[in-house]
């Protein structure tokens, strides 16, 4: 907290989509003591419908190149059965000991049709840094966390649930149910003390799921050319939390930027290059710590079992709904980098510098260490949101210069790549997937007119993502200008 303190006045986190730890990092430099990297033997078995077992190692593909960054395609499962499947492996359940991290392929291999064939190495697919070669740079320049977990082994809504507060309410996938969503917000608690904080968003914040947030819509969610503004004019709030393109957008022709699968990956490193060259850039740079993360790991292979995690609450507390489970395992790794004057280039982030023990009271990064900070940071005397923001370890671990030295790149090259006429209709035309259904659902449930109270509506996700794309965006402005 001391260097916190001494050190930095804003904290900006851009949270993209469905990536694990090595499917973007896991190649980044030779695996070790100090790196929990590959090692070029991890495999998973496939048994295969006539009950062969076939095993499919982890690999690359050299080929790749911009247009083309889309593996695995199609998207893997990523509700809460299909993660224990992935986990745990085929015919596994989960238990209290590290999970064997076994069922990527075979869970893949068992998604719904497609109109496209699954193919069993997809899911063990990674990147190599010069592929993706904007977040590894910025993981050399800066610092990278090999044990950074998403929160809960869940969908996108609970995992972002966690990062804004502490907790997913009982959710382990995308649900409307129980919308709105009660728990309290960071947010808020950095309006109570005098602190300020936006949502820098695309084409529509999955934050707005947060019923505290209603009252004060207006001014909190800003469109992202609102952070390119505030950047460059040194008005940035104390805490910037940026949401990606989710959706075609037809009006300009861009493509999605999230990296969700099977999104090329180009476009999220052009966002994340674009992101900090303005931090970068902008006159509040020597005091700013930047946190780039994910959601969750979307499917994509992970060799590093998570550990037990602190419950939310008491584990004899009863949840409310809509699920039993306690909450007290991480998600899978995925990845994390660090970005301030303040760290050390080529620093690796680690809570437990020989590894965190499945069964110890040593926790690893998770993404209610971005809560942990922002507490420590402007609310040094206030209370957890929960008991899992209480025992996060705090980014303060990664401010290991004594002054603000490292100003890294003075630019990042962001990836000369556009879509072509032809991939952008095909994007267009693509059904919506899960991730962008449950949007469609929740901005057409938002209040409207002043309201608090969800619409009743019945209207189903369009049939495709140039409509859902505008279905969206008529129902969330309908919602900011009339709150």
């Amino acid at each position: 907290m001391v260097g916190l303190n001494n050190k930095i006045d804003h904290i900006i986190v851009l949270m993209l989509e469905n990536r694990s730890f090595d499917c973007l990092l896991g190649a980044l430099r030779p695996a070790g003591a100090d790196f929990d990297g590959l090692t070029g033997t991890e495999f998973n078995p496939y048994t295969a419908p006539d009950g062969s077992i076939q095993r499919v190692p982890s690999r690359d593909d050299p080929t790749l190149t911009s247009g083309l960054m889309t593996i695995p395609d199609p998207d893997p499962g990523e509700k809460f059965a299909e993660i224990n499947m992935q986990l745990f492996g085929l015919g596994g359940s989960p238990n209290s000991q590290p999970p064997p991290m076994s069922g990527f392929v075979d869970n893949y291999m068992r998604q719904p049709q497609a109109d496209r064939p699954y193919d069993v190495n997809a899911p063990m697919h990674y990147y190599t840094p010069d592929q993706v070669p904007v977040i590894s740079q910025l993981a050399r320049s800066f610092a990278v966390s090999d044990q950074w977990y998403a929160s809960a082994p869940c969908q996108t809504w609970p995992n972002r649930f966690f990062v804004h507060t502490a907790t997913a309410g009982g959710h382990v996938d995308n649900s409307l149910d129980d919308l709105p969503y009660l728990a309290p917000s960071i947010f808020n608690r950095l309006d109570s003390v005098g602190h300020t904080s936006h949502v820098y968003f695309h084409d529509v914040p999955q934050s707005v799921t947060l019923a505290d947030q209603w009252p004060v819509a207006a001014d909190r969610f800003r469109p992202i050319e609102s952070f390119w503004d505030d950047a460059a004019h040194g008005d940035l709030p104390d805490y910037s939390f940026i949401e990606p393109r989710y959706f075609t957008d037809t009006a300009l022709g861009l493509m999605p930027n999230d990296q969700h699968p099977p999104h090329d990956v180009v476009y999220g490193e052009q966002l994340i290059a674009t992101v900090y060259n303005a931090v970068r850039a902008s006159p509040l740079w020597k005091r700013t710590l930047f946190i780039l993360t994910y959601d969750e790991h979307g499917g994509c292979y992970d060799h590093a079992p998570p550990p037990l995690a602190m419950p939310p609450q008491a584990r004899s507390a009863a949840l409310a709904a809509p699920s039993d489970f306690q909450f007290d395992r991480y998600g899978v790794r995925v990845p994390a980098v660090i970005i301030s004057p303040y760290v050390a280039a080529g620093t690796v982030l680690r809570s437990a510098a020989n590894g965190i023990q499945h069964l110890s009271g040593v926790r690893p990064f998770d993404h209610t260490s971005i809560i942990r900070t922002l507490r420590d940071r402007f609310d040094p005397r206030g209370a957890p949101l929960t008991g899992r923001d209480a025992t996060a370890p705090s980014l303060d671990l990664a401010l290991n210069l004594d002054e603000p030295s490292n100003d890294g790149p003075d630019q990042i090259t962001v990836p000369a790549y556009a879509p072509s006429a032809d991939e952008l209709q095909r994007a267009k035309d693509l059904p919506p997937n899960d991730l962008q259904r449950s949007l469609c659902a929740l901005t057409a449930f938002l209040p409207k007119a002043g309201t608090d109270v969800l619409q009743n509506s019945n209207i189903g996700a369009p049939s495709c993502v140039a409509d859902a794309a505008n279905f969206v965006r008529q129902n969330l402005y309908s919602f900011l200008i009339h709150i």
